[in-house]
């Protein structure tokens, strides 16, 4: 039945079997707008309108403070201050300790390995490029001898976004920061030729580079003096106790020198003439790192590449089930309560066509989870197919020599004590190398 509305021209819809399936539908589509519409202000974005930039216009010449101000990745502000020696040992993975939550998390513990090397080989690279340190050296662990330390964990890793922990902490144990870094890549950036052969992930290393930059800056000279002093002392302690540990002292869990030997102390001659060696050994390690990661460089940029196609079809895709859930579960309802209220056996086939068209989308949203499934044993399978090999090597020292075997921190513990061994055979009179 139909009743004119007392404004002429407009017509209304009242009572049967069409008007209650309509409103059915009028209410599941109000839901599922708000829905839509929630969803979409968490995670629109647009251009920024509104508030002061400081700048009376984004285009033309602008105000004189804003020429001249040094970025904070140059080395300006740093002359007079040591160039002080950087290590970075390989970042910790982050793998769970659980195995069981790598494959909920996402992590492949053979890439993970791999980019542990690889992001520390990343880290030295962007800080060698401020200009701002000494030597910048990749170690297997904080074992090794240096003026500052910059430890790294990964804590994401999927080809779109890379999160990084990076603590910097100098050899007497004084944490500068501890701070996360992270970068989303592009979408299009690998579509981009002016990026071929580029890590993407390479912006997340310069922030963080820039950032023990600026907190370099923040130290005085006599400070990072007394940190390269330090650095000295505590590597003779290393192979002489008995000799060196007396010049250092411990308070509130900091290593800090209690004394000096004198310059021409023999016996700190000796230790740095051996410190020498190490940092040869170490520069020669580089190259080991530098080796790996160009083996790893080809199939780590199609992986990360592979990987980005994957996290974003896996996220339209459960979007997509998402939506497609909602809208099948929507005209479920519809056609249920259009059942419920009909009057008529017309009303009661048109219910149940709603329902079963409903259920057909549910379906096809179980099966775009189904491919969400093949999306993540993709990477899966990725990841299993990068791992790290280190090679033997054979060190000498005039009539001194040892074959170092295992991996790198192995191989470094083993020329530790093969130093050890060359410090006390030069510390007896009888014999000199």
């Amino acid at each position: 039945m139909r009743r004119v509305d007392q404004h002429p021209g407009v017509e209304k819809i009242d009572g049967g079997f069409c008007g209650r399936f309509l409103r059915g539908v009028h209410f599941a589509f109000l839901l599922l707008a708000a829905l839509v519409l929630s969803a979409c202000a968490t995670t629109g974005s647009g251009p920024a309108s509104g508030g002061s930039t400081g700048t009376p216009s984004s285009v033309g010449p602008q105000l004189s403070s804003a020429y001249g101000k040094p970025d904070g990745s140059d080395a300006s502000n740093l002359s007079g201050l040591p160039n002080i020696d950087v290590v970075v040992p390989v970042f910790d993975p982050g793998l769970p300790e659980d195995s069981d939550q790598w494959e909920k998390q996402g992590i492949y513990p053979e890439l993970r390995r791999a980019e542990s090397n690889r992001f520390a080989l990343k880290m030295k690279s962007a800080l060698e490029d401020t200009g701002a340190f000494g030597s910048v050296r990749v170690v297997p662990n904080a074992m090794a001898t240096g003026d500052l330390y910059v430890l790294g964990k990964i804590i994401r890793s999927n080809g779109e976004d890379v999160k990084i922990n990076i603590a910097a902490t100098d050899i007497s144990g004084q944490q500068w920061f501890s701070k996360d870094f992270s970068h989303r890549v592009k979408q299009k950036f690998h579509s981009d030729l002016r990026n071929q052969g580029k890590d993407p992930y390479q912006p997340v290393f310069e922030k963080a580079a820039d950032h023990i930059v600026k907190q370099l800056k923040k130290r005085d000279a006599a400070e990072l003096a007394k940190l390269q002093d330090l650095s000295e002392i505590r590597f003779g302690a290393s192979l002489s106790e008995e000799t060196f540990a007396n010049y250092l002292k411990t308070e509130n869990g900091r290593v800090q020198l209690a004394a000096a030997p004198a310059d021409d102390d023999p016996m700190l001659k000796r230790i740095q003439s051996i410190r020498v060696r190490d940092q040869l050994f170490i520069d020669r390690m580089q190259a080991h790192y530098a080796g790996f990661d160009a083996k790893l460089e080809k199939s780590y940029l199609v992986w990360q590449q592979q990987s980005l196609a994957e996290v974003k079809a896996a996220r339209a895709a459960k979007r997509k089930a998402l939506t497609q859930g909602i809208l099948g579960g929507l005209l479920v309802v519809a056609g249920a309560v259009a059942s419920a209220e009909a009057d008529n056996s017309l009303g009661e086939v048109a219910g149940a066509g709603a329902v079963i068209g409903g259920a057909v989308v549910l379906g096809n949203s179980f099966q775009t989870r189904a491919e969400m499934k093949v999306h993540r044993e993709s990477l899966a399978e990725l990841g299993k197919s990068i791992d790290i090999d280190i090679a033997p090597q054979l060190v000498e020292f005039e009539e001194e020599t040892a074959e170092l075997t295992g991996d790198a921190a192995q191989q470094y513990e083993q020329w530790i004590a093969f130093l050890k061994k060359i410090y006390e055979i030069e510390a007896t009179p009888e014999k000199t190398l």
